[in-house]
């Protein structure tokens, strides 16, 4: 069993800059595919970027792509999003994943088996 843990967000103005952390309880979490999720109110926890096992491979939605970079330290177990140029519409709880069963990576919800309890990140003058 996988626990992820997620911290750093919090308020911020828009064009700033925030970086998330997963951290989580897997010794062996370098066998762990990783993904961030996001939703906001009303809406469907929608895919924001994966990380494959080494971190030599990423995916990022296209609303992200440019901003946001998601990089993972396999010593520390933790997986990280840095987030530049944040805008309102990135207003949302963000969500860590994982999933074990293999290295390709996944854009999918329903993808990943492990998920944290999600941190809020508010976008607002």
């Amino acid at each position: 069993q996988v626990q992820l843990v997620e911290s750093g967000g919090g308020l911020v103005r828009p064009g700033g800059s925030l970086r998330l952390s997963c951290a989580a309880s897997e010794r062996t979490l370098s066998r762990y595919v990783m993904g961030w999720f996001r939703q906001a109110p009303g809406k469907e926890r929608e895919f924001v970027a994966a990380i494959n096992w080494s971190g030599s491979r990423t995916d990022y939605a296209d609303s992200v792509k440019g901003r946001f970079t998601i990089s993972r330290d396999n010593v520390k177990n933790t997986v990280y999003l840095q987030m530049n140029s944040l805008k309102p519409e990135d207003t949302a709880l963000y969500y860590c994943a994982a999933d074990g069963s293999g290295s390709w990576l996944r854009t999918s919800r329903g993808e990943y088996g492990y998920w944290g309890q999600g941190t809020q990140v508010t976008v607002s003058s």
